[in-house]
């Protein structure tokens, strides 16, 4: 017998591939993905009673194909792709990552909207639920589940054949731009988890790296995928000092810099600079390398750079336009001109229209935060509760419990 650990965490790592590869030789993605929960639910049920076959990867491969082969005979308008299915070899074995990455590029096909392909590949490729993808996205799960079945039902009434694009092709910019998005979200989710009970997913994270080089590998002369690698080295740098003994989450400002990993800060700040020789203005994911580079250069909290900081959100706010960088924007302004203006900047923010992060907990956070350095506990005590009601991760609501309930004993401190 086997560790249920161990097979779970196996066949989590086996299922990009096998989907890859079924879905590359036969087109059908939907129904592929099928074959394949199913042939997960065999080797869940298979695997701990028998152990691990020689071949997990050969195994979970052929029993899938052999599930899709019954798929097609049940199928009788289908006789004659049944038959060619049939006769297809199943190879015993497969480079590992290779159809992990072909999968990504599966499904940001270009018949699919990027905000499709971006959930479609979170879903297939990361394993994320729907819940932790509308998260992501700020979105309903409703919303989000119905995305991802047209998705599914568009790939399948697609006539155009499944290919792994190339550099100069002329859907590649878009596809690329799709992918680096999945990666980037992808690292996000298992950097900071959204939802239970751990702070960080490092089998995500540490898949997203993975990925992520293997992409800059093949086209090392794409600045923003360089830039985006550099991110996510400098950013997982500072995953071990980010959580305390009991798994409690340390912000950034009180974290013990002696244990960030300074090999990688070494190899995502040289790759960051690798990037200064590519035309054109700097991107998102280049930006935030940067930002993460001010940070990392810094021996401790207080030596941090907050106004070239502050000028990177700004550079990024402009090019994405998106309000989780005018949130972080509005910390580092804190930081340069105080929280009164800081809050300022929150208060328009909040005031726009169909503003998605409009009783977000990340936006009750922050400004419980600021209003705390601007000497108003009563105020930000009722945000720290409101984000800590509103968060479904357990180490962030904690955290800001915690909080909530220091500002609450100092209220009730009698003064002098």
């Amino acid at each position: 017998m086997t560790d249920g650990t161990e097979t779970e965490d196996l066949l989590r790592s086996l299922v990009p591939q096998v989907l890859g590869q079924l879905a590359r030789r036969q087109g059908d993605f939907d129904a592929c993905e099928d074959a394949v929960q199913e042939a997960l639910i065999a080797a869940a049920r298979h695997w701990p009673v028998h152990g691990i076959p020689e071949n997990p990867h050969g195994w979970l491969l052929r029993t899938a194909t052999h599930r899709r082969t019954d798929q097609v005979r049940s199928e009788t308008a289908r006789r004659q792709r049944e038959e060619r299915v049939s006769r297809e070899p199943v190879p015993p074995t497969a480079p590992a990552g290779d159809d992990t990455l072909t999968l990504l590029f599966l499904c940001c096909h270009p018949t699919l909207t990027p905000a499709s392909a971006i959930a479609l590949t979170l879903r297939a490729v990361g394993g994320l639920t729907t819940a932790e993808i509308a998260a992501a996205y700020l979105v309903p799960e409703a919303t989000m589940a119905q995305r991802i079945s047209r998705a599914k039902q568009r790939l399948k009434a697609s006539s155009v054949a499944f290919e792994t694009p190339v550099p100069g092709s002329p859907d590649w910019p878009m596809r690329l731009r799709s992918v680096l998005h999945v990666l980037y979200l992808l690292f996000n989710e298992g950097y900071a988890a959204t939802a239970g009970p751990a702070l960080h997913r490092a089998d995500l994270s540490g898949e997203a790296v993975r990925l992520a080089r293997q992409l800059h590998r093949i086209v090392p002369a794409e600045g923003e995928a360089a830039g985006l690698l550099a991110l996510m080295l400098l950013t997982e740098a500072r995953r071990p000092a980010r959580t305390g003994p009991l798994g409690e989450l340390i912000p950034l400002a009180e974290q013990d810099r002696s244990s960030w990993d300074h090999r990688l800060i070494r190899e995502g700040t040289a790759l960051l600079r690798g990037t200064f020789a590519h035309k054109g203005p700097p991107g998102a994911y280049r930006l935030q390398a940067a930002i993460a580079a001010v940070h990392a250069g810094a021996a401790r909290a207080e030596d941090t750079d907050w106004r070239q900081i502050h000028g990177l959100y700004e550079l990024l706010e402009h090019v994405t336009g998106n309000p989780l960088v005018t949130l972080n924007r509005a910390v580092a302004l804190a930081m340069t001109d105080g929280p009164a203006t800081a809050l300022e900047l929150l208060d328009r923010l909040d005031a726009r229209d169909r503003n998605p992060l409009a009783g977000h907990h990340r936006m009750h956070a922050v400004r419980a935060h600021l209003l705390e350095m601007a000497g108003q506990p009563a105020p930000a005590l009722h945000h720290y509760r409101e984000a800590a009601a509103l968060t479904t991760s357990t180490p962030e609501q904690r955290y800001l419990t915690t909080r909530a309930a220091r500002l609450y004993k100092l209220s009730r401190r009698p003064p002098g």
